[in-house]
């Protein structure tokens, strides 16, 4: 995928639309595309355009790393932590040289497997789940 400096979202969208139209209503590609649209509006409507092209610019850039916010030994210092409050929805984190996301559930947060560059990914492994 090509990396479009200072692209133009109506253009974009308009492009989608003319996309969009040539195939069937409740097709899967006709729903992809529509999603792809609102996900392209939704951060001029919330006011985050800017931080948006950024996100976008950083993508492309070889350097570009997931920020790890903290970094635990072991399960239980980070199961700690966790429960300490100081968490965020979507924080990434490194616990035992493993890469997680902090992830927020119904009336608690959690800890999901979330390989960090380098990481091998792991399927055969349980979910993790913090309690």
């Amino acid at each position: 995928m090509p990396y479009i400096p200072d692209f133009d979202t109506e253009a974009i969208l308009h492009i989608l639309n003319s996309i969009i139209q040539k195939h069937p209503e409740g097709s899967p590609e006709r729903d992809a595309l529509e999603l792809a649209q609102i996900a392209l509006i939704y951060p001029r409507n919330i006011r985050k355009e800017d931080d948006f092209r950024r996100f976008y610019r950083d993508v492309f850039d070889p350097s570009f790393k997931l920020k790890v916010s903290h970094e635990f030994a072991t399960r239980e210092e980070a199961d700690k932590w966790l429960a300490s409050g100081k968490a965020e929805d979507a924080e990434r984190v490194r616990i035992a040289g493993k890469g997680f996301m902090v992830v927020r559930l119904p009336g608690r947060y959690t800890f999901m497997s979330a390989p960090l560059e380098g990481e091998d990914v792991e399927t055969d492994e349980p979910a993790e789940d913090s309690e």
